[in-house]
């Protein structure tokens, strides 16, 4: 009695899997075998982007969970792109929740900086993402870190989220609860001595909060 023996799974083209990755063709990704799979974890396309930065930018948000999840380590979750850009740099920018917290719980950097200084959380601010920047910081992302520029993210932030930041550190201040689950961590500023308190709350005063 012959063995019957399946037969490989046929190669798909690093180009196929990056028009894939941007469209949101799930299919493309279920149909590699785990070999496959390790393997286009690690392609880079011409401007140092991975897969997962490509789906993460386009808000592909089932291709992200299965890279993702497909990831033994944590490089690919935390691979940089020729500015510098960790796939959370392009979901925060987008404003793209569910792909934030896939990648956080994936093991992803929330203050990774790209080669301008800028976190995620500044991509959110200067988007004007606030859901997104909120979460962030609720993952513990520093509100304190200072871009290339100098700027921080109150620097960077509009007038409506500037408020938010700045009614977060009264907040501390007065040790009760921040509103909407916004948190200083990891700095956890809880009295005027405590220097991330008073930058932040320098900063807002400079712009007449």
């Amino acid at each position: 009695m012959e063995m019957e023996i399946d037969d490989p799974k046929p190669e798909i083209k690093d180009k196929d899997l990056f028009k894939a990755a941007e469209s949101g063709n799930v299919l493309v990704f279920e149909s590699l075998s785990p070999q496959q799979l390790l393997r286009a974890l690690s392609l880079k396309n011409e401007d140092a982007r991975s897969l997962l930065h490509v789906a993460a930018s386009s808000g592909q948000t089932e291709v992200v969970r299965i890279l993702a999840a497909a990831d033994p380590s944590i490089s690919g979750i935390n691979s940089i792109d020729e500015e510098g850009w960790v796939p959370l740099h392009s979901a925060a920018s987008i404003g793209n929740l569910e792909i934030v917290e896939i990648l956080i719980s994936r093991g992803a950097e929330v203050d990774a900086v790209d080669k301008a200084g800028q976190t995620a959380l500044m991509n959110a601010v200067i988007c004007h993402n606030k859901e997104v920047a909120l979460l962030l910081i609720r993952h513990g992302a520093d509100v304190d870190v200072e871009d290339k520029e100098g700027y921080t993210v109150l620097g960077h932030a509009a007038d409506d989220l500037r408020f938010v930041l700045a009614d977060a550190a009264k907040t501390m201040l007065e040790g009760f609860k921040p509103m909407l689950g916004f948190s200083l961590s990891p700095c956890n500023a809880k009295t005027q001595d405590d220097v991330p308190y008073k930058r932040l709350q320098g900063e807002a005063s400079s712009y007449g909060i």
